[in-house]
């Protein structure tokens, strides 16, 4: 395998090299964008299927240092001697691309594929075969009385989360582990991006009907990530989850702002909410809990590895209300994505990650 080097790694590079397999689409792009910034990795093999042939340069314009990469086919043996391969594939497409290559490189997969750990739940949310359960890429989770990053050194393979799933856990799951709240009763509304929905040209995300619009999609329990929020609930200590969970399309490039609220338990008071996200996310690099009274945006945080987060007790209404802002291509897919391969690798968790957003 010969690993051809950007013009921004240049001779006597570091040697991790990594080929990317979806490089085309926007998940694609955006692992690239951040390996470009990260210091311990070559970038190898750029592969697609339908622009396999083309050059970077028409489908990335933004990564100039990769401008002139041509697009290889997905193919196992294109990808094959890396020491990483990131899959930006649509969900079905991951399982045969990865069952090709050994356990000497770490895959990470940004699609659906491997994230779900019931086959009755890939069935009746995705149809066909279950590909399997990998390791979670989500580091935060709560587990018990650890978190995910624990089950993720040394492993070979590695599930990203669903994007609107990042957001609604980290809202959601402290109150959760700390039995504050009904896990039968949680409602999430969602603030979404038009990147979420991938490059696919369909009428409804055309800028003509896009623009000055907002619209939902996948109403009333037909989303694909609600079995995979119920699976994290289910880790953070509920024995049962019930969530109604409703996404919106909004004239944005990218980010998620989901509000998602929960029925109250007996003594769960706004004193006792705050000290529990505040003992969950005091030592994570990456979750931010704004200071009371300030709300999340998404502007805050585009371009960033972060989620902001903020949490009040609607008291009329008896109701936990978590707003949780982030960017649906950094934090919500390749940032995580990178973050996971960090600590696969037994490198700093924050390497390469940008934790400052871009203003305005």
């Amino acid at each position: 395998m010969t690993t051809v080097l950007s013009a921004a790694q240049g001779p006597g590079a570091p040697a991790i090299t990594v080929a990317v397999a979806g490089a085309s689409g926007y998940a694609g792009g955006e692992v690239l964008r951040l390996l470009l910034g990260h210091p311990e990795v070559r970038i190898g093999a750029l592969t697609a299927a339908s622009s396999a042939g083309t050059r970077l340069v028409e489908h990335q314009p933004h990564l100039v240092a990769l401008h002139d990469r041509v697009i290889e086919p997905t193919t196992p043996d294109t990808l094959a001697g890396h020491d990483v391969v990131f899959l930006g594939l649509p969900h079905g497409q991951s399982g045969a691309v990865a069952a090709a290559l050994g356990p000497d490189t770490l895959v990470i997969d940004c699609g659906a594929d491997h994230r779900l750990e019931s086959a009755a739940d890939w069935q009746a949310y995705y149809g066909g075969e279950h590909a399997g359960t990998w390791p979670y890429g989500l580091p935060e989770l709560l587990k018990g009385e650890a978190t995910q990053r624990a089950e993720l050194a040394g492993v070979e393979r590695i599930a990203v989360p669903g994007c609107n799933v990042t957001a609604v856990t980290l809202g959601l799951q402290p109150a959760v582990h700390a039995g504050l709240v009904e896990p039968t009763d949680l409602v999430a509304v969602l603030a979404n991006g038009y990147s979420g929905a991938g490059k696919a040209l369909k009428p409804h995300l055309l800028a003509s009907e896009a623009m000055g619009s907002a619209s939902p999609y996948a109403v009333g329990g037909t989303h694909r990530h609600i079995p995979e929020i119920a699976q994290n609930l289910g880790h953070a200590g509920a024995e049962a989850v019930s969530i109604s969970f409703t996404p919106t399309l909004v004239p944005m490039a990218r980010g998620i702002l989901a509000t998602a609220t929960a029925k109250l338990r007996p003594g769960a008071d706004a004193r006792a909410l705050r000290a529990t996200y505040e003992r969950a996310y005091a030592d994570e690099p990456f979750v931010h809990l704004l200071p009371e009274g300030q709300w999340p945006s998404t502007a805050a945080t585009l371009g960033s590895n972060h989620a902001h987060l903020q949490v009040a007790v609607d008291e009329l209404a008896g109701r936990l209300v978590t707003v949780t802002a982030l960017d649906n291509l950094v934090k919500g897919t390749a940032g995580g994505a990178i973050q996971s391969m960090n600590l696969a690798l037994g490198l700093p968790e924050t390497l390469g990650l940008p934790t400052e957003g871009v203003a305005p």
